[in-house]
C-alpha cells in the first residue's frame, strides 16, 4: 500500500517565492498528495497567494493570527493532517516530480525486514521481523545566493551529533542530509511527538528519531532543489549558522544527545496547540479542522 501524503509548507513573508514551491508540490506524481501551506501570520502578499490556490481540490491554506515560528507551524501541520505520512518543504524548495512518490513507496513497502547481519537489538528489534520504515530521506542540491550549485549527498552526516570524529571529510560547510524534507510515517509522531520550539528543530527531531531507534531510509538520489535566498533563516545574521541564537539551540540539542548516551532515554515532545488562533482554512475537508482537537486534547481557536 502506498500511503497518502501531506506536504506541509510553513511560510512567513515569502510571497515572492511561495508560488514556485506550491506549484512544484501540487505537481507531484503521487496522486494522493495534499499540499498544506501554513501562513505564519505573514504581513506581505502571502494571503493573496493562498487565495489563488483556494479552489484547488488538493490544497489547504491555513492562516494563523500570530507568528509562532517554524517549529510550531510544523506541529500545526502534523496535528491537522489526515494523511498516512507527512513531509515538510520550505517555501523556496522545489521537489522533483517523483520525490514524494519515491518516498511514499519506501514508507509503504511491507517487504522490508531486519536482516540478521545487523545488530538490531540496539534498535529494540528482532532479526528477521518486518520493519516499518519511519522516515524516508533523499539527497538534494543547494542553490546558494551567489549562484553556486552544491550537491548534498553525505548520508554519514546524519550522525554528526553522535560521532563528530567521522565528519572530517565533509567538505562544504552544511554538507548534510536534510531531514526537513523527509517523509515521516504518522506513527512516528504518535510515538515521539512533534518539533521542539527552536530554530534547530530539524536537527533535534532527526536526533530523536535516531535515539528512539526509528528506521531511517535514505534514497541515494537528488530529489529536491533547495534555493537559499538572502532573506532565508540560514542566511540572515540573527539566525545563520554562526548566530548566538542558533549556537544556543545547537547546545540544547547536543545536551539532549549527551543525556541519551548516559541514560538511553528519549523523551517525546508533546504537540500542544493550546492558544493557537486560526484565521482561515481554505479547504477544511482535507484536514482535521472540525473539530479542532489537538493531540494533547486542547482546542485550537477559530478567530473568523
Amino acid at each position: 500500500m502506498i500511503p497518502s501524503v501531506t506536504i506541509v509548507i510553513p511560510t512567513y513573508n515569502r510571497a515572492h517565492v511561495l508560488p514556485h514551491a506550491i506549484d512544484a508540490a501540487l505537481g507531484q506524481s503521487h496522486p494522493e498528495t495534499t499540499v498544506m501551506v501554513i501562513d505564519d501570520a505573514s504581513t506581505d502578499d502571502t494571503g493573496a497567494v493562498l487565495a489563488r490556490y483556494a479552489g484547488h481540490p488538493r490544497f489547504v491554506g491555513l492562516r494563523l493570527a500570530a507568528n509562532l515560528g517554524t517549529a510550531r507551524a510544523k506541529n500545526i501541520g502534523i496535528a491537522l493532517s489526515v494523511s498516512d505520512a507527512v513531509t515538510f518543504h520550505d517555501s523556496d524548495d522545489i521537489p522533483h516530480r517523483d520525490k514524494v512518490l519515491r518516498q511514499a513507496r519506501v514508507i509503504g513497502n511491507e517487504g522490508i525486514g531486519a536482516h540478521p547481519c545487523l545488530n538490531w537489538q540496539l534498535a529494540d528489534r528482532k532479526p528477521g521481523t518486518p520493519i516499518q520504515v519511519g522516515a524516508a530521506l533523499t539527497h538534494h542540491e543547494l542553490i546558494l545566493p551567489d549562484g553556486e550549485r552544491v550537491e548534498i549527498r553525505r548520508t554519514l552526516s546524519l550522525v554528526d551529533d553522535f560521532f563528530p570524529q567521522l565528519q572530517m571529510a565533509a567538505g562544504v560547510p552544511g554538507d548534510w542530509t536534510h531531514v526537513n524534507s523527509g517523509l515521516f510515517h504518522r506513527s512516528v509522531f504518535d510515538r515521539l511527538g512533534g518539533f521542539a520550539d527552536c530554530i534547530e528543530e530539524d536537527r533535534e527531531f532527526r536526533n530523536r528519531l535516531i535515539m528512539a531507534g526509528e528506521v531511517i531510509w535514505v534514497i541515494p538520489e537528488i530529489l529536491l532543489t533547495k534555493i537559499e535566498t538572502p532573506d532565508g533563516l540560514t542566511q540572515e545574521s540573527e539566525t545563520d549558522y554562526d548566530s548566538a541564537r542558533r549556537q544556543a539551540d545547537r547546545r540544547r540539542v547536543w545536551d539532549a544527545v549527551n543525556r541519551w548516551f548516559a541514560t538511553r532515554e528519549v523523551a517525546p515532545v508533546p504537540i500542544d496547540l493550546s492558544g493557537v488562533r486560526l484565521l482561515e482554512c481554505t479547504n477544511p475537508r482535507l484536514c482535521a479542522c472540525a473539530p479542532l482537537r489537538t493531540l494533547t486534547g486542547t482546542d485550537m481557536e477559530w478567530v473568523a
